[in-house]
């Protein structure tokens, strides 16, 4: 494996592995590296013989009162995980390299991006946009594997790509869930043992979405607020939002059509710690 943190060495590089015909895969990461990360790898091992793992925690989709400075940064840890991941290019290069001095452009968002972690969270995608943009033009990849996880920020990337005609596959990995279904996630370290614990009632209520809508209940909004119900019961526990989405628009949905497709979302407060989630369901 070998480590860059120049952006000219290496865009240089990967514009080489293109014209000898090499697939090349990226795997976007902002490190502190866990086992949803390196699932994410595996699966662009698929589809590409090349694959570039890129470490980079993004000042501007941050806002004022969020946690970038104590964001984890484990590198030399994240470097072990990378090698033991088969990774052939770490990129992880300084915030100064990505963002020089004088630098002014910056992607906007549209409606797609104004709704729950938008809204939340202000300019947020406009920052992912933004630095996705820039790290595909420095890694050239064929195809990029993005977690479920954060669903709403894969709808995003995908009508970026759309939307700029970038000649790249978007991939979706599934998400990885602890014991207690806990989705993997990197500020998870955040939580006491337990809130860690407990926190499995944020996957609770995707389950009971999963049976009422199994059972024919057609009232998404009604299930929303039971889910709200059983996780602010928790002591700690605060939902900043619990809805329902179109698939396609993740524009909010009230009650479902039948054989139409909806993706639940859920941020949650524990403590200090926010915690995002989702599940996708056939009505």
């Amino acid at each position: 494996m070998q480590i860059i943190t120049d952006p000219g060495q290496m865009q240089a590089i990967a514009e080489k592995m293109r014209l000898n015909r090499q697939l090349v895969g990226v795997v976007m990461t902002m490190g502190a590296l866990h086992e949803g990360h390196l699932s994410l790898v595996k699966l662009a091992r698929k589809s590409a013989g090349t694959v570039i793992l890129t470490i980079f925690v993004n000042p501007r989709q941050f806002g004022p009162s969020e946690d970038l400075h104590r964001y984890p940064r484990p590198f030399e840890q994240d470097v072990a995980l990378a090698k033991s991941a088969d990774i052939d290019y770490l990129f992880a290069p300084e915030a100064g390299s990505i963002y020089p001095e004088h630098y002014q452009t910056t992607l906007e968002c549209g409606a797609l991006a104004e709704r729950f972690e938008g809204e939340q969270r202000p300019g947020h995608f406009n920052g992912v946009a933004t630095v996705v943009t820039k790290l595909f033009n420095i890694t050239k990849p064929h195809t990029a594997i993005f977690g479920e996880k954060d669903a709403q920020q894969l709808a995003v990337i995908r009508q970026l790509v759309l939307d700029l005609n970038m000649d790249i596959a978007i991939v979706a990995a599934p998400i990885v869930r602890e014991e207690n279904g806990l989705a993997v996630s990197s500020r998870n370290v955040y939580l006491s043992s337990q809130e860690r614990s407990a926190a499995g009632i944020i996957y609770q209520g995707i389950c009971h979405a999963e049976k009422r809508i199994a059972a024919e209940e057609y009232n998404l909004q009604a299930i929303a607020a039971e889910i709200t119900g059983m996780i602010s019961s928790v002591p700690g526990f605060r939902p900043a939002y619990v809805s329902f989405v179109h698939e396609m628009t993740f524009e909010p949905a009230a009650i479902a059509e039948a054989g139409r497709e909806y993706r639940l979302l859920l941020a949650v407060h524990v403590g200090g710690v926010r915690l995002i989630d989702n599940g996708k369901f056939r009505a």
